[in-house]
Formats: C-alpha cells, sequence, structure tokens
C-alpha cells in the first residue's frame, strides 16, 4: 500500500466511534474539542483546483519537512510518538538485568550496543574485519561465487538474487527463486537516465561516494579512484540487462520456472547447487529464474572483470550495508549519499531513533508482542473486522453491477472476493527469535547476525508446507499489504490511525474515507488489479478470466494509465504503467469505501458537521490518509523508483473519476480537476 511512503513504525490509537453512539449534546462537544481535517484545510484553494491542498494544505504550512526528513507527513507524527513509547521499552530492558537469551535481555543489549557510541568509534571497521578478510582471500570465479552465497546469508548486496517465496502456480509450495540484484544505486535507470536527477546522483556515487567508501577501507586516492571506476563499470554492466520498473509487473513474463541444468546452461559458469546449498537452499531441484537475461550478463560479468574489480566491488557493498552502524566517518558518508543526495534530507535522525528504527526492523515482532497488548485492545481489532466485512458486501455489489464483465467471470469473481482472507491487527501466532544471538558487543555485529537470522528463517521454509498464519509486517507498523499468493489482505494495528484523536471525536465520515476506503478497499481491489487478478482464489497464477473480460479491463486500465503519465513533477513525468496497480487500487478503494459509507446512519441524515456534508468529510477523510509533503529529490527518486505516485496524485488523480467528488464540491468545467465525464475512468 504504501501510504507515501506508509512502511513507517507508528503506534495505534484507536478511533471509530459510530454517531449513533453519542447524543448529539456529545456530539457537539466532541467536535468543539477537535476535528481531524477542519484544522488541516486551507480554504483560499479551491477544491477544483487542487483538492489535496485544499485539504491538507494549511497542515503542510504549519508543519514544514524537519532536516532530518525526507518528506513529512502523518506518519511521521505517529511515527515519533511510538518511538517515545519504544525508547521507554528499551529503557525499561536496559535495566532489568534479565536473563540471557529472553526478549528482554536481547531488547535491553541492542540497545545498549547501538548507543555505545565510544566503542563504535574506537572500533572504527574492525568490526567487519573478518569479513573483509573472507574478501582478500578471493582467488578465483569459484571462490568469488562461494563469497556471493557468504554475502547474502549475512544481508549484503551481490549480483546473485536468490530468495525463498510462494511459488506463483502453485501456492501451497515454497520454491527458490532468483531476481535481478547487485547495484548499489536505488534503480538501473539512474545509471542510464539523462534527466537532471539522475545524472547528478550518478556523478555524485562515481566520482565522490565510491572513491570515498574505498579511501575508508585505506586505499590511496588513486586507487581508491580507480577502484571506483571499474566499481560503477561493473554496475553498469549489470543494470544494463535489468529490466525497468514496469516491466517487472508482468507475472508471467517474470516466471520462468527451470531444473539446475538449464540454469547453468543459462549462467555456465556458476556451480549452482553447492552455491544454494552454501545459502542453506538445501536439495533444491528447480528454480524460478524471474529475469534469464540478467543472468546471462552476469555470467559474462564474472570473465569481463577481474577478481580484483570483484573484490574491491564487494568490499564497497559490505562497508555500504553495515556503514551506519560504524564509526561516523561510514555512518556520515552513507547518510550523506544514500539520504542527503538522494532524498533530500539535510540531517540525521537523532542516533536513539535510528537505534530504534534499526531494532524495529531486525526484531519488531518481539517489540510488537508488547505494543499490542498496550495499544491495540480486541474491542478495536473487532471494530475493523467488522469494517473489513462492510467492504467485501460492498466490493461485492460493484461486481454485480459491472456492464462490462461477463456473468462466467463474475462467478469467479465473486469467489475470488469471498475467499480473501483478512489479518487485521497483529498474529495469532508470533515468530520464535530464541536462537537469535544479540549481546553488548559491536553493534554491526548485532545487525549482522539479526540479518543472518532472517535469512536463515526464510532458508528453513524451502520444500515445507506454506504457513498461511505468517505475517510479513509487524503490529505497529504503518503500511498494509496484500499477497496474491495467500489471497490476503493484512492489516496492522498502525494503519489505522489517526494521531492525537479519540475514539467520540471521530465521525463515520472520516473513517470511512481514512480507514475504509484508502487501506482495506485499497488492499482488497489489489487482488482484483492489474496482477492481483491473474491469480486465482487460492493464490496460483492461473487465467480464470474469459479473454474478452481481459481485453476489456485492460482497455479500462490503460485510460488509467494515460491519465497518470499526463501528470508529471520537476520535469519527470509519472510511469502510468509501473503505478498502474496502486492507481487501480486507489480509485477502487475509494468508490467502495464511499459506497459503504452511503448505507450509515451518518450518510442518510446528512447534518452538517463544522459546516461540512457527510460526502465532503468522507473526501476529507480520505485526503487526511495522505497528508505528506515530500522534498525535490525524494519526489525525483520515487518517480524513478517506485510503483507508487507521489501523495497528492493519489489523491487528486483519482478523485477526478469519481462523480460523487464532483457533486460534493460543486467541481465545474473550466476547473483545473474537471474531466469530461465520458473520459472518467471506471474499473471496480
Amino acid at each position: 500500500m504504501n501510504k507515501q511512503i506508509r512502511s513507517l513504525s507508528i503506534i495505534a490509537i484507536s478511533f471509530g466511534t459510530l454517531l449513533s453512539a453519542c447524543s448529539h449534546e456529545d456530539k457537539t462537544k466532541a467536535y468543539e474539542a477537535g476535528d481531524p481535517v477542519i484544522h488541516n484545510m486551507d480554504t483560499t484553494v479551491k477544491p477544483g483546483d487542487d483538492f489535496f491542498k485544499y485539504a491538507n494544505g494549511t497542515w503542510l504550512r504549519k508543519n514544514p519537512i524537519p532536516a532530518a526528513y525526507a518528506s513529512w507527513g502523518i506518519g511521521n507524527v505517529v511515527q515519533d510518538e511510538l518511538r517515545d513509547r519504544m525508547k521507554k521499552i528499551n529503557e525499561d530492558a536496559l535495566k532489568a538485568n534479565a536473563p540471557k537469551g529472553s526478549n528482554t535481555q536481547k531488547i535491553g543489549d541492542f540497545y545498549f550496543s547501538g548507543m555505545d557510541t565510544v566503542n563504535i568509534e574506537k572500533q572504527g571497521l574492525s568490526p567487519l574485519k573478518d569479513e573483509l578478510d573472507k574478501i582478500d582471500r578471493i582467488t578465483d570465479i569459484k571462490s568469488l561465487v562461494e563469497e556471493f552465497a557468504h554475502l547474502q546469508r549475512i544481508g549484503v548486496t551481490q549480483p546473485i538474487g536468490a530468495y525463498v517465496g510462494q511459488d506463483a502456480k502453485n501456492s501451497s509450495k515454497m520454491a527458490l527463486g532468483l531476481y535481478q540484484s547487485g547495484i548499489g544505486m536505488p534503480n538501473r535507470d539512474y545509471y542510464f537516465n539523462k534527466d537532471e536527477h539522475s545524472v547528478a546522483i550518478r556523478t555524485d556515487y562515481q566520482n565522490k561516494y565510491l572513491p570515498t567508501m574505498f579511501k575508508l577501507t585505506g586505499l590511496t586516492a588513486d586507487k581508491a579512484a580507480a577502484a571506483a571506476k571499474k566499481t560503477y563499470s561493473l554496475e553498469t554492466f549489470l543494470a544494463d540487462s535489468s529490466r525497468k520498473l514496469e516491466d517487472l509487473r508482468d507475472p508471467y513474463h517474470n516466471y520462468n520456472k527451470m531444473t539446475l541444468a538449464a540454469l547453468s546452461k543459462l549462467a555456465p559458469d556458476i556451480d549452482w547447487k553447492p552455491t544454494f546449498e552454501k545459502m542453506d537452499y538445501k536439495n533444491a531441484d528447480t528454480v524460478i529464474v524471474g529475469q534469464p537475461e540478467y543472468y546471462r550478463a552476469l555470467n559474462k560479468a564474472l570473465k569481463v572483470y577481474t577478481i580484483d574489480d570483484w573484490k574491491n566491488y564487494l568490499r564497497n557493498n559490505l562497508i555500504t550495508a553495515f556503514g551506519s552502524y560504524l564509526s561516523k566517518p561510514f555512518d556520515e558518508e552513507v547518510f550523506r549519499f544514500y539520504d542527503k543526495v538522494i532524498e533530500g534530507s539535510t540531517a540525521q535522525l537523532p542516533r536513539w531513533k535510528r537505534v530504534l528504527d534499526t531494532e524495529n526492523g531486525l526484531m519488531g515482532e518481539v517489540l510488537g508482542q508488547i505494543f499490542v497488548k498496550e495499544y491495540f485492545p480486541e474491542k478495536t481489532k473487532e471494530r475493523y473486522v467488522k469494517l473489513v466485512e462492510e467492504m467485501r458486501a460492498s466490493f461485492k455489489e460493484h461486481i454485480e453491477k459491472l456492464d462490462w464483465m461477463s456473468p462466467a467471470t463474475k462467478e469467479k469473481a465473486y469467489y475470488k472476493l469471498s475467499k480473501v482472507n483478512p489479518k487485521v491487527g497483529y498474529p495469532d501466532k508470533w515468530k520464535d527469535f530464541s536462537t537469535l544471538e544479540i549481546n553488548r558487543g559491536p553493534y554491526a555485529l548485532n545487525v549482522l547476525r539479526a540479518n543472518e537470522w532472517w535469512h536463515n528463517f526464510s532458508a528453513a521454509k524451502l520444500g515445507k508446507p506454506v504457513d498461511r498464519t505468517e505475517w510479513d509486517i509487524t503490529p505497529q507498523t504503518y503500511n498494509a499489504y496484500y499477497n496474491p499468493s495467500n489471497n490476503e489482505i493484512v492489516l496492522p494495528a498502525g494503519i489505522f490511525t489517526i494521531p492525537g484523536y479519540k475514539d467520540e471525536n471521530i465521525d463515520d465520515a472520516i473513517i470511512y474515507g481514512y480507514a475504509a476506503a484508502s487501506t482495506i478497499g485499497h488492499e482488497m481491489t489489489h487482488g482484483f488489479d492489474d496482477q492481483g487478478r491473474q491469480f486465482d482464489a487460492a493464490g496460483n497464477l492461473k487465467a480464470w478470466w474469459t479473454p474478452q473480460d481481459s481485453v476489456k479491463f485492460s482497455q479500462r486500465a490503460k485510460m488509467l494509465i494515460d491519465q497518470f503519465n499526463g501528470y508529471s513533477i520537476y520535469g519527470l513525468h509519472v510511469n502510468g504503467k509501473a503505478t498502474q496497480g496502486e492507481n487501480i487500487a486507489d480509485l477502487g478503494g475509494i468508490v467502495i469505501g464511499l459506497d459503504a459509507f452511503k448505507k450509515t446512519q451518518q450518510y442518510k441524515e446528512g447534518k452538517l458537521i463544522n459546516g461540512l456534508t457527510p460526502l465532503q468529510r468522507y473526501f476529507l477523510g480520505y485526503s487526511l490518509g495522505w497528508l505528506t509533503q515530500d522534498r525535490k529529490e525524494s519526489l525525483s527518486s520515487q518517480i524513478l523508483t517506485n510503483e507508487h505516485a507521489p501523495a497528492f496524485m493519489r489523491v487528486n488523480g483519482p478523485f477526478t473519476d469519481v462523480p460523487e467528488f464532483y457533486e460534493a464540491f460543486h467541481i465545474k468545467k473550466g476547473d483545473k480537476m474537471w474531466i469530461d465525464p465520458d473520459k472518467r475512468v471506471k474499473i471496480w
């Protein structure tokens, strides 16, 4: 879902009491106490010219982006609230004298190691000495590939992008896959695009970042420059055979299942069976290769570039992966390039916040078990389980009314919709971190061991039955997702959050816009977007549409692609094809959530709240979910590398396709957001 970008950790503050639960007097007092949308609005902006600014402009003006951030919005506000609570949990764990191996011990020791800046500065690069020595011992292609396998285990980028995941055509089986990998910049297009943003970033990467990192390993300036030049050349070679963002959206084109013998013909200079075994992928007899042309190029690169070239490339990748956990020179250079140059941040977060974010990323479920007990009671979970079912019923009604879909496809769509499995709030069972070793030694080594723990956790799934109860996200995360292989929507506690407001202060219109439309309906629609629709009710990649209906869907999706291709910022056009899945899900969530909202008492009564109709508040509630502003660098990077359009486009774009939006805000022909009715997109 990526709530711009909604992968932020936050605390869930429950909300959503129905209006009918309050007396008129109570409701009046509640709205006098606070309204989550009215104070954000900038009524000097015409809603028909730029609805995002109309809905959120005052908040954006009063809340400039802090120096340490590339963007700032609602998710960041609640993330800060969570960090305060996480800090207390960690500080309590530090004092607890907990038994070795307990979750409390691991929390406390991880935090201690991350905050122990005196020893981190003394240690310099020494925590990685053993790893650098392994790279130094590479002598030939065989030992080079063995090192690729080792680095895979500890979370370092290298050219073999191996993973274990559900077989797209047999969702009950965990399969071994290969994906394009190996580059240091965020996207292959940075190596080739001629726009100002891309040119500036690759110039810095070649001439400043890479030479600096090599000098930090002890190379002279001349040798560092030479190593940087060769490393950049190697990465460019790999990038040239990597697929573009939009080409990665076709699940059939990126599904190429083959035996290890066939893989050996594709890349014969890699001995695949022992390589996979060194990665702990045991007894693999087949592999799903996403991008075969990339592995042909990798095989060629093994011979085009010298062993010394490869060793320097791996040294940089190792130090880049762990630079943020080493002494200041490494930490500051990684920040300078990846956060300042690419994203536009001008200062780092305070160290305690960065340590907590790292801990949450590596041991999030350990913290999550504490989190849900305090901040997401069962009553709140029940509320959103009910809302999911309301959205499912609304979606079914939409399918019934479609004039472009045949009865045969509709029946299968009903069935798939009925089988969508909602996971709400938090897991029913938690991951067991008992084998993860955390101590008060070097911070970088705690991170390394945690990376290896996650690798082993994933590798152990190969050949085993799929655990459909597992969550790939923590409860305290400000994000949600749809998994096509499980036909499931996963809605963590953290996603249902409006910071600073209690239950009695929020009306249904805001709930249905903010939570039902932008989150629940959005994720549900992903099961029927350009990618998700190609998977059946059991989660298998399988054609279940009639050919005629597939053509009709694609024609409608093409209208949305063209609509978003027309949006641009800073001279960069949105990639309508790459973002179509998210745009389809946004539009679907809005219209499905709207029809669910129309069944509520608030909508039927039509009473004004702070001068706003229920319908107006619905659209404002949706816009609240995308309350975000970004630096120029961050927006430019997002357009080039991300399948999500910028936040303001995810409000203004789909709203122009919704007739009720025009009705609610009296949008007229001639207004900037007007689209003629025959050109408005309607899919679901």
